[in-house]
């Protein structure tokens, strides 16, 4: 979870079918990459910006165009802040000025797409593999590079609407000053969109409110592509 004046979290819900796949050891978190070399130095690159999705209605509607339905009416439109292409996110307030101050806590949802620079195959280890990465890159930048992830993490083999995806859920180490969480469970699940790309969601939710799991699964299970 995250502290909504620097990190936010949140939630969805079950109803995808799923194979029984391997239970394996805690997300790595990978380095950021390398950096891309200068192909010309007398080149003057021109930025491309970076697409953004929207909070649209009772939809998370993502730069290609593909939707997630929001979680519920009590979550509010967020920014993406997990690392995902073209994506949108929701947060819904669990801990309010937790620190008799200003600082909440609460659950955040983000969906949209693979980032191009991550490699993918659409073959179950490369569903995976993507999972790994982008699940990575996302509890970095929602906690830090020191985020301890905490053993039991799980894999399974998803579908939604007929495509393949793989989902892991990971429970990351929450120590804060007068905050009652001592852990957060970040879901991540990737759907194969059957061009060679694949569709995003993450899930960060309190360890308090685990009801939220299932609601964002469900959610999931109800993602469109268009």
């Amino acid at each position: 979870m995250l502290v909504v004046t620097a990190l936010a979290a949140t939630g969805l819900s079950a109803g995808w079918i799923w194979t029984k796949a391997d239970a394996v050891t805690p997300v790595a978190l990978p380095s950021e990459g390398k950096s891309i070399a200068t192909i010309s130095p007398s080149a003057k690159p021109s930025s491309t910006p970076t697409p953004v999705g929207k909070v649209l209605g009772t939809e998370m509607l993502a730069a290609n165009n593909d939707s997630m339905p929001i979680m519920s009416s009590a979550w509010s439109n967020n920014y993406e802040r997990t690392g995902l292409w073209g994506g949108a996110a929701i947060w819904l307030t669990v801990h309010k000025n937790y620190d008799g101050k200003s600082a909440s806590w609460g659950n955040y949802v983000a969906f949209g797409q693979l980032p191009p620079d991550i490699a993918y195959k659409n073959t179950p280890a490369g569903l995976k593999e993507a999972a790994v990465q982008i699940g990575g890159r996302a509890i970095v930048n929602l906690y830090d590079k020191d985020a301890k992830v905490l053993p039991g993490t799980t894999h399974k083999a998803i579908s939604v609407g007929g495509h393949p995806g793989h989902e892991i859920v990971a429970k990351v180490a929450v120590k804060v000053p007068k905050l009652t969480e001592t852990y957060s469970t970040v879901m991540i699940a990737v759907i194969d969109r059957g061009d060679g790309t694949a569709d995003v969601s993450i899930a960060d939710i309190a360890g308090s409110t685990p009801a939220w799991q299932n609601v964002w699964r469900y959610k999931v299970s109800q993602i469109t592509m268009k």
